[in-house]
């Protein structure tokens, strides 16, 4: 199995290349760890998606590491057709298509910087078998998944974060997804601006996706396509040098138009991320927590 892992990201917010933060006294990374998870769970190959601008600090330190226990590809994102003032990639959509030549089987995607948890990737692998073994499929549409987890788990007490508010059926269908911008920490619940700066008000336990998707191989395509479509449009914006074409956005596409659908798990798992340089010691002491537990050896790579 296959794990696609947006790594692109520079980390403005953060102030610099947030991957490349240690977490662990070894000096290991969360996308160390989130390897780790994967490999556990049965995912044997991951695509790191990069710049080449850090290709060469990233293969010797994260390469380096994970090489010798997983097979890994790389897959580069730049900016193409640049519009004046243009400074970083045209966003997730973009990343997942730059691996076109790469993957060509179901797969699963997450973030570099954020920590899922085992049990999370335990469900993700448990959906791709089933793509893989045939057993989802075969009526023309693409039956994916996501993990999701309730916002109120994935805010930090530092500042806004982007989340895609989802919306589930009773069945635990996806319905309707929503990029959410500057969701901030209201007590157990959340809150964001709308687009007049009014306070909306979020229930903590509403689901947000991550970025943790398990997807067909034809997504691949169906993506391609719709990025193609953002750029056809983006005459359109009112300021392309900051426009997006987004991963969880391009997905709602692709629902709505019935070319896919996407089950929403949950996860036992807790949530860590760096978003701000302040969250840093949050997250070392809470994988120092689950080491400490026996969910993770003293030293990540020993063997």
């Amino acid at each position: 199995m296959t794990l696609v892992i947006l790594a692109a990201g520079m980390g403005s917010r953060f102030g610099g290349v947030k991957q490349m933060e240690p977490i662990d006294k070894d000096g290991n990374f969360i996308i160390d760890y989130s390897i780790f998870d994967a490999k556990r769970a049965g995912f044997d190959k991951v695509v790191f998606i990069i710049k080449e601008a850090i290709a060469e600090d990233f293969k010797a330190t994260i390469g380096a590491r994970v090489e010798p226990h997983i097979q890994v590809e790389y897959a580069y994102q730049e900016l193409s057709d640049i519009p004046e003032g243009r400074v970083k990639p045209w966003g997730t959509t973009h990343a997942v298509r730059s691996t076109r030549a790469i993957v060509k089987e179901p797969y699963g995607v997450i973030n570099a910087d954020d920590f899922y948890g085992r049990n999370t990737y335990e469900k993700l692998a448990s959906h791709l078998r089933k793509m893989e073994n045939g057993e989802l499929g075969g009526d023309g549409v693409c039956h994916c998944c996501a993990v999701g987890f309730k916002v109120n788990k994935t805010l930090t007490d530092k500042g806004g974060c982007s989340r895609g508010v989802c919306q589930v059926d009773e069945n635990g269908m996806l319905t309707n997804l929503v990029e959410t911008h500057k969701i901030e920490k209201l007590g157990e619940n959340a809150q964001y601006p709308d687009e007049n700066g009014n306070m909306v008000f979020l229930d903590g336990e509403t689901v947000v996706s991550m970025n943790c998707w398990g997807l067909g191989a034809e997504t691949i395509d169906m993506l391609d396509k719709d990025f193609d479509v953002f750029m056809a449009d983006l005459k359109n914006v009112a300021d392309p040098a900051k426009a997006e074409s987004l991963l969880p956005a391009s997905i709602d596409n692709f629902v709505k138009a019935g070319k896919c659908d996407v089950v929403v798990y949950s996860t036992e798992s807790e949530w860590y991320g760096v978003t701000y340089k302040e969250d840093k010691p949050w997250v070392v002491n809470a994988i120092q927590a689950l080491i400490d537990a026996g969910e993770y050896p003293e030293h990540l790579w020993e063997n």
